[in-house]
C-alpha cells in the first residue's frame, strides 16, 4: 500500500519535477546576465564566452565528413595521378568515381596527435629510455676499451717473454750468449728506424 517508502518516493519525485520547472525558466535569466547585470569592465569577457557557447551549439554534426565538392576534387586528383602513371582507366567517369569512393573511402587525417603535448608519464618513459640507451652505449664503450687493453697487455707480455728467452739463453758452459743478444739489439734498432 501507501507506506513510508512510497510517500518518500512521491516527495522526491515532486522535488525533482520542481527542479526541472526551475531549470526551464533559468535560460531566459541567463541571456540577460551576459549583457545587463555584469560590470562594464568585464562585459566583453562574458560576451566572448557567450559567442563561444553559441558556436559550439551551432556546430554541424557532420563536420568530419568531406563535402561532395572536396570529394570530387580528391577523385579527380586520383585520376590525374593514375593517368600520369599510365594506369588503364575505364571510359565511364561516374562509374570510376564510384569505384574510387569504394576503393579509397575517406579517412579523417589526425595530425593533431603528433603535436599534442606529452604527458608526464610519457616524458618520464622517454627520459628513462634515453638514460637506458646512454648506459648501454657507455657499457659497450667500456667493454671495447677493456678488450683493447687486454689485447695490448697480452701482446706486451708476449714480446717481453720472447725478449727474455733470447736474452737469458746461455752457452754450454753457462755464459750468456752474446751473439743472440747482439742480434736481438740489431733487430730492435732496425724496427725502430
Amino acid at each position: 500500500g501507501q507506506g513510508f517508502a512510497f510517500r518518500r518516493k512521491q516527495k522526491i519525485e515532486r522535488q525533482y519535477r520542481r527542479l526541472l520547472k526551475k531549470g526551464r525558466k533559468v535560460p531566459s535569466q541567463q541571456n540577460d546576465q551576459f549583457t545587463d547585470t555584469y560590470p562594464e569592465h568585464l562585459k566583453h569577457l562574458y560576451l566572448a564566452e557567450e559567442e563561444m557557447l553559441k558556436k559550439k551549439r551551432r556546430r554541424a554534426p557532420d563536420d568530419s565528413v568531406l563535402s561532395e565538392e572536396k570529394l570530387n576534387k580528391a577523385v579527380d586528383f586520383v585520376f590525374e595521378t593514375m593517368r600520369c602513371h599510365d594506369t588503364v582507366l575505364p571510359q565511364d567517369g561516374d562509374e570510376n568515381k564510384k569505384m574510387i569512393h569504394v576503393l579509397f573511402p575517406y579517412r579523417p587525417v589526425t595530425t593533431d596527435r603528433k603535436f599534442k603535448k606529452k604527458t608526464a608519464s610519457q616524458k618520464a618513459i622517454e627520459e628513462y629510455e634515453k638514460i637506458k640507451a646512454e648506459r648501454a652505449r657507455k657499457k659497450e664503450e667500456a667493454e671495447k676499451r677493456k678488450q683493447q687493453r687486454e689485447e695490448a697487455q697480452r701482446l706486451y707480455k708476449q714480446k717481453k717473454m720472447e725478449a727474455f728467452k733470447i736474452l737469458s739463453k746461455k752457452t754450454k758452459r753457462g755464459q750468456p750468449n752474446l751473439n743472440l743478444q747482439v742480434e736481438f739489439l740489431l733487430q730492435k734498432i732496425q724496427q725502430n728506424t
